[in-house]
């Protein structure tokens, strides 16, 4: 199971809350997002790019995400939720997600966001951080990142 998120340089633990089922006693679908979003800030804590933002105005935004649910999840069960950066472009890039099941023991969904690059303060697209860049690096390379 850990072989499918090797890859993935930050994964979290996220339990099912039987909250999260729905009537169709699965998961719903909106929660995977969720999911999502946890690994995704759990990768933007790594890179202090909140902290980066909050000096420069210049922050991440989501632009676009997908999912592709392969495997129902049910209540109860402990999910590992990876993320990885696949493409850098000057003011964006590319997040994968990956959730296994420890349950069964396997892939349940998997997806990907574009992440644009944003000027708080002047409301438009910004250039990638030198800062946020050369972690990002770092990071994907499988090295620390400094505190």
């Amino acid at each position: 199971m850990e072989s499918l998120l090797n890859n993935f340089p930050v994964v979290i633990e996220i339990p099912v809350a039987w909250g999260e089922m729905d009537a169709f006693q699965h998961v719903n679908n909106t929660v995977y997002f969720r999911y999502f979003e946890d690994v995704r800030i759990a990768y933007f804590d790594k890179l202090k790019f909140m902290e980066s933002m909050q000096k420069t105005g210049v922050g991440p935004i989501l632009s676009h995400i997908q999912c592709r649910f392969r495997a129902p999840v049910t209540f109860p069960d402990t999910l590992s939720v990876g993320t990885k950066i696949t493409q850098i472009e000057e003011d964006r890039f590319i997040m994968s997600y990956r959730i296994v099941s420890h349950k069964l023991q396997k892939l349940v969904a998997d997806g990907d966001s574009i992440i644009v690059v944003y000027d708080y303060q002047q409301q438009k697209k910004a250039a990638i951080p030198e800062e946020i860049l050369k972690k990002i690096l770092l990071l994907e390379d499988g090295k620390e990142v400094e505190s």
